[in-house]
């Protein structure tokens, strides 16, 4: 480390060379110690000496250095852009060579002012190379000025660093001459929203273009935009998607195209490591677009979205999209998200034929899945598509297995709309419920699944009717009133009839509802009064909690190792006017071990579960911990949280149930390879009270289930339920897999077994008949079951080498 002589020396040693100019030593200077002389204010003082012309030939020596030794730090480079600033505008011709190719090499490294110096000169002399007008796209953000050069050159200026940007470079000198002009036109697409005046201009060059061709242009260049993106888009290139997504908005778009421009809203926001979303404002922009379409396929398009988008910018703009379609039809937003669910041509509920070129595809839906059965032209089934097809239709095979793909994307979310409806209070008339729900070609396949309550009788769908738990059937008039059943309240001997109903008809729940976790008050949060300790003191991966909390509805910010505060996670619900909170802080003070590169806590302590009016002030803590408060933060009355007791025990359990699976999917107790405590043993403890505890309201659900599924399977011969535990015996050791963590523990001496689920356990577990969707932890813990009930056929080493050791 450079001490405080060291650092009075390096000084010294800059000045002496200002004032010899020696500008070769004091380049070499530069670059070496670059990390103390940036900062320094003597070394600065210094440097103001120079005159421009020798801050010009400084600079260049130290690019030149940079160059030929790219490995050097960031601080190199930042210096050399501090001292870029100063650049003259006379530079000589070597001078300009030696500075472009240090911008194409080091893109953010010269000042704005520096790039536009070096362009404008060189533009003097003739075009400038591609990869120089790619720099001053990729830094057009940061300078007015540099997006007026880019706009005084010749033809539309991408940033071909983006894959479809540079389709887009390629295929415009192939294509009339007219497109060279609407690409320019959509790169000045810089507003949230289309002026009159560029709609017009718009318009009137699509005028010039086949509507056809319009379309297919538009959509070969987003479809390849909406590939995984893995770099934010440039400034510019952002523009132009943008602007383009306001042309398809002008050539009428069909189905197929608005199903693309809604396709484009989920690619813009996949997260990038390090960034967050790719890129929110094109995201909003498509929604906006779906905003303006009229038809039934923009509608659907929003609804599905809905469900699907938790980035919060991007989701206020769905919803106010979706409001403001819902208030000009005179309805209210739940209607508008009903009435937005297309059938998709389904001829049945679950089901679709086509026939092309005399054979026949059936597109049916199984539980949330999506599948083509294919027969050919003497009606046998086949593995894939006929060749006939593929070869004479093309076309209508691609729109079929888009038109699977959609409902794939639809029946998620649809799933997730359904799974809300416990805490949405939603009731209907039996006749509007029947033709929303029950017999609605794609809803229908999940509303037949789920359980009821017709004038308060519940009632399933099995064998073509609606039934009692006896099998009774129900008729009702059409008035007569429908809300979705919840296990909480209703008598014990119905919800296990309900159970017990389910797998008589082998009916599959899209996610649990006879099985549903229902979370009472303990004593002790009757005792704390005001809030819950039931999952407090866990440690979860942060990025996992996140992503985990924005699906169920919450709003969670990314904590970061930084002197700032943050709400905790915190979820409204408008319907019952209170607001829940769970109250997480970071853990851990190692940057770099605690944090992700970006400083972002990679892991999270819990605390208290809490109730509060919604209106309530917020709350807020350091990110690093201290405990939560309003008073300091607001000038607004700090809420007190509400008695537990006070709150309804639909809304409690579900809160909780939430919190439980944050827990029990993002805890580092779940993953096998923590056994030694993660970073420096730190977590060991946990880790272990975790993973062989007692167990969750989930994990005790698993269990009754698995009591009452393993007379049914092949393991159950080897296997039984011993308390917290499957115990699996196998003919090598006895195994017993914990029902909350699924982790291990081998007789005799309960000696920890590490296996790590892969793909295949999802897969071994779906062969099972299970009532519900959605516990990947059973479907992990049966599959583990199965393999070790046949350990002596166990052939991965990483597993037999812990088997056969000692212990």
């Amino acid at each position: 480390m450079t001490t405080t002589t060291d650092t009075v020396g390096l000084a010294t040693r800059a000045r002496d060379l200002v004032a010899a100019n020696d500008l070769t030593a004091l380049a070499d200077h530069l670059y070496t110690h670059a990390r103390f002389c940036r900062d320094d204010p003597e070394v600065r003082a210094a440097l103001r000496l120079l005159s421009r012309a020798d801050v010009a030939r400084l600079v260049q020596a130290m690019a030149a250095l940079v160059r030929h030794d790219p490995v050097r730090t960031w601080p190199v480079r930042d210096l050399i852009g501090q001292l870029s600033r100063r650049l003259p505008t006379d530079l000589a011709p070597e001078q300009l060579e030696d500075l472009a190719a240090y911008a194409v090499q080091e893109p953010y490294s010269l000042s704005p002012t520096a790039l536009e110096t070096v362009a404008r000169s060189l533009l003097a002399t003739g075009p400038l190379s591609g990869e120089l007008v790619a720099v001053l796209v990729d830094r057009s953000d940061e300078s007015q000025r540099l997006r007026q050069l880019i706009a005084e050159l010749a033809g539309p200026q991408l940033d071909p660093a983006d894959p479809w940007a540079e389709q887009i470079l390629t295929e415009l000198p192939t294509l009339d001459p007219v497109w060279q002009r609407l690409v320019a036109h959509a790169s000045t697409a810089t507003t949230p929203r289309p002026a009159a005046s560029w709609s017009t201009a718009a318009t009137r060059l699509l005028t010039a273009v086949d509507p056809t061709e319009a379309r297919q242009v538009l959509d070969r260049w987003l479809t390849a935009a909406a590939r995984t993106p893995q770099r934010q888009p440039a400034f510019i290139n952002a523009d132009l998607l943008r602007g383009l997504l306001w042309l398809v908005e002008r050539t009428g778009p069909a189905p197929e195209q608005v199903r693309l421009v809604g396709g484009l809203v989920e690619a813009m926001l996949r997260r990038l490591p390090g960034i967050g979303p790719a890129c929110p404002k094109v995201a909003n922009a498509a929604v906006g677009v779906l905003g303006r379409l009229d038809g039934e396929a923009a509608l659907a398009q929003l609804a599905r979205l809905s469900t699907r988008v938790t980035y919060k910018g991007t989701r206020n703009e769905i919803d106010k999209a979706l409001d403001a379609r819902a208030a000009a039809m005179g309805i209210g937003r739940d209607e508008i998200e009903e009435l937005a669910v297309p059938d998709y041509g389904l001829t049945g509920v679950g089901r679709h034929e086509v026939t092309l070129g005399g054979c026949r595809a059936e597109l049916l839906i199984a539980g949330t899945s999506v599948t083509l059965a294919w027969f050919n032209a003497s009606g046998r089934q086949v593995k894939s598509p006929p060749a006939t097809v593929r070869r004479d239709h093309p076309a209508q095979l691609a729109q079929l297995k888009g038109l699977a793909k959609e409902i794939s994307g639809m029946l998620a979310a649809q799933t997730a709309r359904l799974d809300g409806l416990f805490l949405a209070q939603r009731t209907w008339t039996f006749g509007g419920w029947r033709q929303r729900y029950l017999d609605h070609p794609l809803v229908g396949v999940l509303a037949r699944r789920l359980l009821w309550l017709v004038d308060g009788v519940p009632c399933g769908w099995a064998d073509g009717a609606l039934r009692t738990v006896d099998d009774t059937p129900v008729s009702a008039a059409d008035e007569a009133q429908v809300r979705i059943w919840h296990p909480i309240g209703r008598p014990v001997p119905e919800v296990v009839g309900w159970r017990e109903w389910l797998e008589r008809h082998r009916v599959v729940q899209p996610f649990k509802q006879a099985h549903r976790e229902v979370y009472l008050l303990t004593p002790a949060e009757e005792a704390t009064g005001t809030y819950s300790n039931r999952f407090a003191g866990h440690i979860l991966r942060q990025h996992q909690f996140h992503a985990l909390a924005a699906i169920r509805g919450w709003t969670d910010r990314l904590r970061l190792m930084v002197d700032d505060s943050y709400p905790p996670t915190s979820r409204e619900l408008p319907g019952w006017g209170l607001r829940a909170e769970y109250w997480v802080e970071g853990i851990g003070d190692d940057y770099d071990v605690d944090t992700t590169e970006s400083g972002s806590y990679l892991r999270l302590v819990t605390d208290q579960v809490r109730f509060y009016p919604i209106a309530a002030a917020q709350n807020w803590s350091h990110a690093s911990g201290g405990g939560y408060s309003s008073a300091q933060w607001t000038d607004a009355r700090p809420g007190d949280p509400l008695p537990l007791d006070q709150i309804p025990p639909l809304v409690f359990s579900e809160i909780m149930r939430d919190v439980d699976l944050f827990v029990g999917v993002a805890s580092v107790g779940n993953d096998p390879t923590w056994s030694d405590g993660g970073p420096q043993g730190r977590f060991r403890d946990y880790w272990s009270s975790y993973s062989f505890g007692e167990l969750s309201a989930t994990a005790e659900t698993r269990r009754d289930l698995l009591a009452r599924l393993l007379p049914r399977l092949a393991v159950g011969q080897r296997a039984r339920i011993d308390g917290r535990f499957l115990v699996v015996d196998g003919d090598l050791r006895t195994y017993r897999i914990h029902l909350g963590s699924g982790n291990i523990l081998m007789s005799p001496n309960d000696t920890y077994l590490c296996i790590v689920p892969d793909r295949a356990a999802g897969r071994l577990g779906e062969q099972q008949f299970l009532p519900f969707e959605g516990d990947g932890m059973l479907a992990v813990i049966l599959s583990k079951a199965m393999l070790l009930a046949r350990d002596t056929e166990i052939t991965d080493p990483t597993i037999t080498r812990q088997i056969g050791s000692g212990g």
